[in-house]
């Protein structure tokens, strides 16, 4: 068992995007399972567990990857400043595109069309949005700042194992009933 620890250790330290990968892989489908349990669902859905580890592993995971090693490349110190600079660019760049592109995605996985993938875009986008312009700037501010770098991806997605549940809802949600909510308020 030591050899296969070893082996994995020396492959990820070698190819550091497979750890945001695996982490991703098993916590967004578990995620989403865990939202399914909080709703009452008598049966669990496993296709769409299965949606969701192929959206995080294959898209979140490598997108992400990817913008915290271009703001490492960009703003290499470990401080608060940076790391708040960091965090608000994120909120402003990456973070539109990755809700834009869950809503889209995975109603594409589901089968439906780009007119359905579009309207639940424009449907859940700004919601999803507020809720996480209140959450990921200080969880990232706290990565950037005490992370260390081969750590932020997997950090991440430990963190990110509760908005997992949170995007399972709102991807679960009905778009009139939501549309109904927003006029309200």
């Amino acid at each position: 068992m030591s050899f296969f620890i070893i082996r994995a250790q020396a492959f990820s330290k070698k190819y550091p995007l497979t750890r945001g990968m695996a982490v991703y892989a098993v916590i967004w489908p578990v995620s989403c399972l865990c939202q399914q349990v909080i709703a009452g669902n008598k049966q669990l859905d496993y296709a769409q567990a299965g949606r969701f580890c192929l959206f995080g592993c294959f898209f979140v995971a490598p997108t992400l990857h990817t913008w915290l090693t271009l703001a490492r490349s960009m703003w290499p110190a470990m401080n608060i400043r940076t790391a708040i600079i960091k965090a608000v660019l994120e909120q402003v760049t990456y973070t539109p595109l990755a809700y834009a592109c869950f809503f889209f995605g995975m109603t594409l996985l589901e089968g439906r069309g780009v007119k359905q993938a579009t309207t639940e875009v424009k449907a859940k986008f700004l919601p999803t949005y507020k809720v996480g312009a209140s959450v990921w700037p200080v969880i990232q501010t706290i990565n950037y700042t005490f992370v260390p770098e081969r750590n932020r991806v997997p950090f991440v997605g430990m963190c990110s194992f509760l908005w997992t549940c949170f995007l399972a809802y709102m991807k679960q949600l009905d778009i009139q009933k939501l549309a109904a909510k927003q006029v309200l308020v």
